[in-house]
């Protein structure tokens, strides 16, 4: 008698790309969607401790995990908003080289956006292209907004997106949690410093690989800041001195 193999998971119909220009809204594939208590998983409803499980892992692992803080968080619209800053904030501070790009406005930021700064979620594919991003947490962004631009994602990446938000969950997204209090920010982030520090993992950062891109990264943003020193050192002594009349 052979042995048998183990069955392979099963993978749910929406899946990192790249795939193809328009692929199918996650709308149009489900019956029902998640309610409270419930999360969104490639496609299926799934119970919400399933999906913080499994959006742990992937933010540890994933290559250049990134913190999208959308318009809702960031502004500081109120204490509350700023109390659930402060949580995310704890949050994302447990994961090794993870980086925080805002989300400030939706207004195309033309004729070119710096993607190292800012996502421009009107073309968000270039800021995920730009870094490298294999795995990204999108938080607070305006519900009606998302779903565009996670299947814009989804298209031309293969870019492995997770949305939070207070109110709902989001299909386009690969994994959604919805109804994010700061009881399930909390919950995220006991998960994420469970399986970080529970030794069955390494993260991504802590590899030879990550820590080689990320001492490269540094690096480049080195150099950038001291261009932009180096401008502004100029312009400050044209500033003092006045141009050179003579100067063509």
């Amino acid at each position: 008698m052979t042995a048998q193999s183990a069955p392979a998971k099963r993978r749910g119909p929406i899946q990192p790309g790249p795939g193809e220009l328009l692929p199918p809204s996650a709308a149009s594939l489900a019956t029902r969607f998640p309610v409270p208590g419930e999360g969104w998983l490639e496609g299926e409803i799934t119970p919400d401790d399933v999906v913080i499980r499994t959006i742990a892992e992937k933010l540890l692992i994933g290559r250049n995990p990134t913190f999208f803080p959308g318009p809702l968080l960031l502004w500081g619209w109120n204490e509350a908003t700023r109390i659930r800053a402060s949580a995310a904030l704890e949050l994302v501070a447990e994961i090794p080289g993870i980086r925080i790009i805002p989300m400030p406005d939706y207004r195309p930021i033309y004729p070119k956006i710096d993607p190292e700064a800012v996502i421009n979620p009107c073309h968000p594919n270039l800021t995920i292209w730009h870094n490298k991003i294999e795995v990204g947490l999108f938080m607070d962004a305006h519900c009606h907004y998302v779903n565009v631009m996670m299947k814009i994602i989804r298209a031309g990446t293969n870019c492995y997106t997770i949305a939070i938000c207070a109110n709902d969950t989001h299909e386009d997204a690969i994994a959604s949690l919805g109804w994010v209090d700061l009881d399930k920010l909390a919950r995220l982030r006991q998960a994420i410093v469970a399986l970080r520090d529970s030794g069955t993992i390494v993260p991504w950062a802590l590899t030879a690989s990550g820590k080689a891109e990320l001492a490269e990264q540094a690096k480049r943003r080195a150099q950038a800041r001291q261009e932009v020193r180096t401008t502004l050192e100029r312009w400050e002594h044209e500033l003092v001195t006045g141009l050179d009349e003579n100067e063509e």
